[in-house]
Order: C-alpha cells, then structure tokens, then sequence
C-alpha cells in the first residue's frame, strides 16, 4: 500500500510539472486610462488582447471623465442617464470607503480637483478665493444611487470622479478575467496599480515588483524597494510629480486634496504605497 502511495505522488508530480511546462510566457503592454499597463502571464495560448482591450472599452465608457460621452461624464453635466455594473460597482466601492475613512475618501472632489487644475477642465484663477462656493458641492452623502440605477444629486453641479479607485477596479476586472480562463500565475500592473496570483514560473519564486523612488524622472525611472507580492494587491500615489504652480502667486498645489477644507496644500508625505490580500479597488482607494 505504501509503494502505491508513493507511486501516486510521484505521477501527480509529473503530471503538475509536465502541465506547468506547457504554459507559455505571454506579456501585454500598452496605454490606457491616460497611463501604462503591462500584463505578464503564464498560460494557453489565447485571445487574451481582445479580451483585454474590451474590458479597457467598457470602463473607459463606463467612468472615464475625460470622455465626453461616458456614463459618468453625462451624469457630471446633469443629463438624466441610466447607470451600469462597472459604475455601480464603482459608486458602492467608493461609498464604502468613504464611510470607512469618515469622508477623507471622497469622489465628489474632483469639483476642486477641476478647480486646482488637476481635471479636464481649465483651472479656476486663485481657487482658494473661491473655496466656500465650491465647498457646497463635495460631499459623497449629498450623492445616491437609486435601486432602479438611476444617480441622484443634491445639486446638479456636484461632479464625481472615480479615478482614484478606476484604475485599481481595472485591475481586479483583468485579473478576475484572467482567472476565469484559467491563468493561474500572472502579474497585472496598470499605472502602478497591481495584482498578482501565484508565482513568477522562470524564477520559480513570488512576483517582484517595485516601489518607485520619490527622485524618480519618467525617461529615466527608478526604485526606492523591491519586494515579493504574492496574491496580493498594491497601489501606490505620490504628490511629487502631480503638483500644480499657479501662475500669479507662485504658490505650489499638489494633487492631494483635502475634502473637508478643500485645500491642495503641500505636504512632506511623498507617497504611499497600500499592500493588502484584497481587491485592488479597496487598496486603490486607501492609497
């Protein structure tokens, strides 16, 4: 009985090693979302780009605010239009951590973001000037999402922005999607948002990836850590490269906006990076 045993083992070992070997080494770059990503796999040989590319499609239609016709784009100019999956998924999301974080996780912020100069409207002259106007419409509480879809406002001009938790909430669709055909180790990166399951099959160990140095310049990129991510989330934001001048003053306005002030003010955290075995959203939206 005991031979038997061993006999056992042994053909199931080769089976899982003769099964591993088979799998090809693919990896996926390119833009989207107004950023990089890069897609690395081990896995059958499929049509993993258009799959890819239509899940990019639909979130992109879905909350992008640099699309004029996306669903939250309509919303933002108070047209009457129905919501979809990804953005209630989205919207409920991000209600989470708002409460979570008593409201300094907040979406209805990119009224200031627009204001400060960070959106993809042209930046009000001395915002700080006009911060208690403003003010009146941040707050995700003053926003509901009714059950049969439809969003509702306190006042029309309250104007949501996903993106600190779109680009996570892509990397949990993709890796959700790789995962439902059958990829079992991968590594899904989309503007430094990242996911990864099992292992890195060359190097027979975790997945490595970086933490990018404060110092870092885009042509010439560098890292401040390594370290193993096995499954598990990371997202990292960091204020010194999204900063804005203003002209007139002089004064310097980072990306980091307060929603209960509404100020965008300098401060000595750099960066930070969340690590978390969960959706890629939630740690996203922390970061």
């Amino acid at each position: 009985m005991q031979k038997v045993i061993v006999y056992l083992v042994f053909i199931s070992c080769c089976l899982a090693c003769g099964s591993e070997s088979k799998l090809s080494y693919q990896t996926f770059a390119g833009q989207v979302f107004g950023t990089t990503y890069q897609i690395q796999l081990y896995g059958e040989v499929l049509d993993y780009k258009n799959k890819l590319d239509s899940v990019y499609l639909a979130i992109n239609q879905s909350v992008n605010t640099y699309m004029p016709e996306s669903i939250i784009s309509r919303l933002n100019k108070g047209e009457a239009v129905s919501t979809d999956s990804i953005f209630r998924n989205i919207f409920n999301q991000s209600k989470t951590v708002y409460n979570a974080t008593n409201g300094f996780f907040d979406p209805t912020v990119g009224t200031l973001r627009n204001a400060y100069g960070f959106g993809d409207t042209q930046p009000l002259v001395l915002p700080a000037q006009k911060l208690d106007s403003l003010m009146q419409y941040v707050g995700f509480q003053k926003v509901t999402l009714a059950p049969n879809g439809r969003l509702k406002k306190e006042k029309p001009e309250i104007y949501l922005d996903f993106n600190a938790i779109a680009k996570g909430y892509a990397v949990d669709c993709i890796a959700n999607l790789l995962i439902a055909m059958g990829v079992e180790n991968f590594l899904v990166e989309i503007g430094g948002e990242i996911v990864t399951r099992g292992k890195n099959l060359n190097k027979s160990q975790a997945w490595v990836v970086g933490i990018e140095h404060s110092k870092s310049e885009l042509k010439n990129r560098s890292v401040s850590a390594r370290i193993q991510l096995k499954d598990a989330a990371m997202a990292s934001s960091g204020n010194y490269r999204k900063y804005r001048i203003d002209t007139l003053t002089g004064k310097k306005y980072v990306h980091t906006i307060n929603p209960k002030t509404g100020f965008a003010k300098e401060s000595n955290l750099l960066s930070a990076s969340v690590i978390a075995e969960k959706d890629c959203a939630d740690v996203d939206a922390y970061a």
